[in-house]
């Protein structure tokens, strides 16, 4: 009569059957799969885009976290009061909400921007009087420069209804932009006309900071002119900072 089998030969039996059983359960998986339309390429390549897209998603939380953070800092640091600062926080925070939601609606891919544009300044216009003229020929626009170019016209929309043409009834803001093909570059200027008189003021608020900033990630040159007539907002940036890769 034989002895107890050793541990080891037990051991080694117990994963014998366990390879066996994990081989025959990866043909059935394949054969399911295979019946399901499914070959282990195509899986393969849902494996990667699924990785990509947390690791998109992980990279686009990052940024907007960073965003968030820097708002409420620069906000409260260059407020006059705690309401103040309670404003602006909310005012941005929202703005940039609504860039969100601009990218949702495009399936974070792209946007248009004649979409950003009357998106960022549909809150600020007059059914009644349509106090913004808007000009220039629609484009595709990357989501990482939606976030840019969303929050730079809010600040934008924020300081001319405080300060600027549309503080008063009579004001109005011209929003142009064209697109040098030699160049590969595209120019957006925004004029205030017909507002109070301008004054250029004596210190950097942070939302000139911030316009300033948004304007360096997209590789562009950011001119702040207070001229007599109304401030005047440019913004040179190249069309590869722009559009999808895809489009050229």
């Amino acid at each position: 009569m034989a002895g107890p089998a050793m541990p080891q030969d037990f051991l080694k039996a117990e994963n014998t059957g366990l390879r066996l059983l994990l081989e025959q359960a990866g043909i059935d998986a394949d054969a399911l799969l295979a019946q399901a339309g499914i070959d282990a390429r195509e899986r393969e390549t849902a494996d990667r885009l699924q990785k990509l897209i947390l690791e998109e998603l992980h990279h686009r939380i990052k940024n907007t976290l960073a965003t968030v953070s820097a708002i409420a800092s620069q906000s409260l640091r260059t407020a006059t009061s705690i309401e103040h600062g309670q404003q602006a926080i909310e005012s941005r925070l929202q703005a940039l909400g609504r860039a969100h939601d601009l990218l949702l609606q495009a399936r974070w891919s792209n946007a248009s921007l004649t979409q950003i544009v009357r998106g960022a300044t549909e809150a600020y216009d007059s059914q009644d009087s349509h106090r913004f003229a808007i000009a220039g020929p629609d484009i595709p626009i990357t989501s990482g420069a939606v976030i840019a170019l969303a929050m730079t016209l809010n600040e934008l929309c924020t300081n001319t209804t405080k300060f600027g043409a549309l503080s008063v009834p009579s004001g109005r803001v011209e929003i142009a932009w064209h697109i040098d093909e030699a160049k590969q570059q595209l120019r957006l200027v925004w004029t205030e006309k017909d507002g109070p008189a301008v004054t250029a003021p004596t210190r950097r608020s942070f939302g000139t900071k911030l316009m300033q900033t948004l304007g360096k990630q997209l590789n562009g040159d950011v001119i702040l002119a207070y001229e007599p007539s109304g401030f005047v907002y440019s913004l040179d940036v190249p069309l590869k900072s722009l559009k999808p890769p895809s489009l050229g």
